[in-house]
C-alpha cells in the first residue's frame, strides 16, 4: 500500500473515532485491519491526526501482542506452548512447522503467506498440542499432521 492510500486509511479511521485519543488501541487494531500491521508512516500520521505525541503512539503499538510493527502473513499460526500441549508434543509440532516453513516462530515467510507464533495457552488443553491458523484451530497435532494441515491454506 501507498504511502498517500495508508494516510488515507488513517485519516477514515481518525474520523470514524471522532478523533478520540481515549480509545487509540481501538484506532490501532483497526488500522491494522486495514494495513495488516502498523507501519511506521501510519503511527506518524495517527500522531499527527490525534496530535499527540509519536512516543505516545508508539507505545501502545508496541505494548500489545496483537499490534505488529512489521508486515505479517495472511495466516497468523499460533502453537500452543502450555504444559499440557508441551506435554503431549508441542515442541516437535513447532519444529515441523519451522521446518515445513522454513522460518523461525515469530518470523514471516517470504512470500507474507504464513507468521509462526507462539502462545503461552489457548485453553483447550484436553486436545493439544494445539495449533491455531488464524480462526480455526486443529488439535491433537502431530508433526506427521503438520504437512496436510498446513496445504489447506495454500
Amino acid at each position: 500500500m501507498e504511502v498517500k492510500e495508508l494516510k488515507e486509511k488513517v485519516k477514515q479511521v481518525l474520523q470514524k473515532y471522532q478523533l478520540d485519543e481515549s480509545v487509540l488501541v481501538d484506532i490501532l487494531h483497526d488500522i491494522q485491519a486495514e494495513c495488516g500491521y502498523l507501519p511506521k508512516e501510519v503511527l506518524e500520521e495517527t500522531s499527527r491526526g490525534l496530535g499527540v505525541p509519536l512516543s505516545r503512539i508508539y507505545s501502545v503499538a508496541t505494548f500489545f501482542k496483537a499490534f505488529s510493527l512489521e508486515p505479517r502473513g495472511r495466516h497468523l499460526i499460533h502453537v500452543c506452548t502450555g504444559t499440557a500441549c508441551h506435554v503431549r508434543g508441542t515442541v516437535k509440532v513447532l519444529e515441523k512447522m519451522e521446518q515445513a516453513l522454513g522460518i523461525k516462530t515469530g518470523e514471516t515467510t517470504s512470500d507474507l503467506k504464513f507468521t509462526l507464533e507462539t502462545v503461552n495457552c489457548v485453553g483447550a488443553c484436553a486436545l493439544g498440542p494445539m495449533v491455531i491458523i488464524g480462526e480455526n484451530y486443529h488439535g491433537e497435532m502431530t508433526p506427521e499432521t503438520v504437512g496436510p494441515v498446513l496445504e489447506n491454506y495454500n
